[in-house]
């Protein structure tokens, strides 16, 4: 009983210190900075492009640090006065994986960027690093940023009507989603409150997402589009869409992303958010999602309920590829030297920060690729987009494809331990 006690006051006194962290150092509302990367394979540059206060503050007031090191790019808040880490954030963007293909090598490329951050009430140091390839961050980009400063926008955010399809509670101690229309005309709306509501609810379906389920706000921002769909270069089709997205990222087919993360961003301001999803109004199959950035996946196709799960996987807690014999457009996205951040796959170069403690003593290792292996958590050679050097923990998972039931044993204690940091 003496245990649990002081476990209960422990836990309090974390949480009460957390507020008070929040409350001595924001106020709850956003700073957005706006910034370009830009660069090829070998170097990156990063210029500010402007920063604006947006009105809902989603976030923990309690953890305000994400302990996972996750993310191939962060950004650090420092209190001026006191030089303490007062915020900070890992995430990953469409310019990180454009370095690792072929097109890096030969010319130049600029990619739009947003961090956010609770709005400081004192001048804040801002520090953008980025992971290198032997797994180390390098700083990019510092500045000192002033609250007071004019050049700070608070102009009115942009018109659309939201809607929460399914209330969790207190933004503070929940997961919020924004689900954003793309290709969808004024028209169209009641079809894509409906798609938002149908994916929830598959998402909270999969384990360990149903268990959590009362933990989550489900947002729809409607994007309203002057046409249906999304642009299929390799078809010759390009339609008018409020997000500006495409298939044939980097030259894959099934790779559907959009550049234009100030409009995805303009649009998830108008609600409190963690993570954003980008829902697009088509039939062909096809999606992505990069971690802390934003999941995107069509509605239509009789696989985009699984497509979008698989998504979010990235999205949201920062999972790993784990198949290998997909077409992709990297060029040795995993250096085989390096452990991977994701928590999902390993080089073994540092297997002990994995699931190694998961694995049981008469499970062979490395994990021979045989049924009877089929559900049990061990070390099986090919992931991450390669069939030798890298390694995942279980036969079947929904980050490797679309046909089991759901997510590995691994994938499924990352996901809860996301979903508790946001939440408790």
């Amino acid at each position: 009983m003496k245990t649990t006690i002081i476990f209960i006051l422990f836990s309090i006194s974390l949480s009460i210190h957390g507020q008070n962290t929040f409350d001595n150092y924001f106020t709850d509302k956003v700073l957005r900075f706006d910034f370009m990367l830009a660069g090829n394979n070998l170097k990156t540059a990063v210029y500010p492009v402007g920063m604006r206060e947006e009105p809902f503050w989603a976030g923990s007031v309690e953890n305000l640090s994400i302990p996972f090191d996750y993310g191939n790019l962060k950004y650090e808040i420092f209190d001026v006065a006191g030089n303490s880490l007062i915020y900070s954030k890992g995430f990953s963007t469409l310019y990180q994986e454009w370095q690792t293909t072929a097109e890096a090598k030969t010319i130049e490329r600029s990619f739009y960027e947003v961090a956010t951050m609770p709005f400081p009430k004192s001048k804040i140091k801002f520090i953008l690093s980025k992971r290198e390839r032997n797994g180390l961050f390098n700083k990019l980009y510092e500045t000192i940023i002033d609250p007071s400063d004019y050049f700070i926008r608070k102009e009115n955010p942009i018109n659309a009507n939201v809607t929460r399809i399914y209330e969790g509670g207190d933004p503070h101690k929940c997961v919020d989603l924004a689900f954003i229309a793309e290709g969808y005309q004024t028209w169209e709306m009641e079809k894509f409150r409906n798609d938002v509501k149908r994916m929830a609810d598959v998402l909270f379906a999969e384990e360990p997402f149903k268990e959590y389920s009362g933990k989550f706000n489900i947002w729809a921002v409607e994007a309203v589009s002057q046409d249906s769909g999304s642009d299929i270069p390799g078809d010759r089709l390009y339609v008018n869409t409020a997000l500006n997205s495409s298939f044939y990222t980097f030259d894959i087919d099934r790779y559907l992303t959009t550049q234009d993360i100030k409009a995805v961003n303009d649009y998830a301001a108008l609600v409190p958010h963690d993570n954003i999803i980008v829902l697009v109004n088509s039939t062909k199959y096809g999606g992505g999602g990069i971690y802390n950035y934003y999941s995107g996946t069509t509605a239509g196709h009789s696989l985009s309920e699984k497509v979008f799960v698989h998504e979010f996987g990235h999205g949201f807690v920062g999972l790993a590829d784990e198949y290998y014999s997909s077409s992709v457009a990297y060029d040795e996205f995993y250096p085989l030297d390096t452990e991977p951040w994701e928590p999902n796959i390993t080089t073994l170069v540092d297997f002990g920060s994995k699931w190694k403690e998961m694995i049981e003593k008469r499970t062979p290792v490395p994990t021979p690729s045989e049924k009877k292996y089929q559900e049990v958590t061990g070390l099986f050679e090919g992931g991450g987009y390669s069939a030798k050097g890298i390694y995942r923990s279980e036969l079947e998972c929904r980050m490797k494809s679309n046909s089991p039931k759901g997510f590995c044993a691994v994938c499924r204690s990352a996901i809860k331990e996301m979903i508790e940091f946001y939440t408790r």
